[in-house]
């Protein structure tokens, strides 16, 4: 029998890619809607962040992210939500003073990286455990903060998937399944390419895909033009498949992409053709334990 093979949208992420596509959403409306299309066209899972709509930037502003999960849920479309909490993360020191913080650095505390989670209650959000040059910043997450930050995910239910980025945030995270903080079977997501982490590689997967613990649930993906290379060796391995505008601006050499729905559609090709098929939203809440 094929295996049921989850297939997650990033519908917008937080770089600064509406200055590179039209298609990026941008405003609430435009990135639940992308999260309803995706979802439509055969995502279980959409992974959101929100953008200010008047500048496009990153935003972690909590009303923007209820308008988000609220147009979702009113449309009716069966997908799981899986809010950022990595906004909030990101430290440049100042040139004069390295211990304070230079403007556009968004660092937070435990509890206003995750309010929004606490209070929308999604079914899945990201819980970084990477602390890592991310380009020319810092992308920064201690462990004291990763404790009380899965402590509160905990508390409200919501199951997180652990992104990693190099062999390091692996063990990191084997340290927090060990001392409970972590409830297994753990979902991993293991991101692949970013500068500065693992480079998205058959090589790179497969190590990290090695050290996770046993009975472990995984998925992966690859930004820029390895995203499909990514999502079809994710597969291949046994893993699950992360796709978006989040990732990838290109749907073929030189092609943008016009959505996000036909990235999804692109990947659920590439599922088939290896000989499994793109998991329903039903088949996705069984294989990550969800009972809602």
């Amino acid at each position: 029998m094929a295996r049921p093979v989850i297939i997650t949208c990033a519908v917008t992420g937080s770089a600064p890619s509406p200055k590179l596509s039209p298609h990026v959403p941008v405003t609430p409306e435009q990135i639940a809607n992308e999260a309803i299309a995706a979802a439509k066209a055969g995502a279980a899972v959409v992974h959101i962040h929100v953008r200010d709509p008047k500048t496009g930037g990153a935003s972690m502003e909590k009303q923007y992210y209820k308008e988000v999960v609220e147009r979702i849920r009113a449309d009716g479309v069966d997908v799981l939500i899986n809010l950022t909490s990595g906004a909030g993360g990101g430290y440049t020191p100042s040139p004069e003073d390295p211990r304070r913080a230079a403007p556009g650095s968004n660092l937070s505390a435990p509890e206003k990286r995750v309010e929004h989670i606490l209070e929308l209650k999604p079914d899945l959000c990201s819980l970084d455990v990477a602390t890592m040059n991310f380009g020319e910043y810092v992308f920064m997450n201690i462990p004291a903060h990763l404790r009380r930050m899965a402590e509160m995910i905990n508390s409200a239910g919501v199951k997180p998937e652990i992104e990693v980025f190099d062999t390091g945030h692996v063990r990191l995270a084997c340290d927090l399944i060990e001392k409970g903080f972590l409830k297994a079977p753990v979902l991993f997501q293991l991101c692949l390419g970013i500068p500065w982490g693992a480079p998205a590689t058959t090589e790179a997967m497969l190590n990290l895909r090695n050290m996770l613990p046993a009975g472990s649930l995984w998925a992966s993906f690859g930004i820029s033009r390895a995203e499909f290379h990514m999502a079809a060796q994710a597969v291949i391995l046994g893993g699950h498949v992360r796709v978006g505008l989040e990732d990838n601006l290109y749907l073929d050499r030189g092609k943008l992409a016009p959505g996000n729905a036909p990235l999804v559609q692109r990947a659920i090709e590439i599922v088939r053709a290896l000989g499994e098929e793109p998991a329903s939203t039903v088949q996705a809440r069984q294989i990550l334990g969800l009972s809602r």
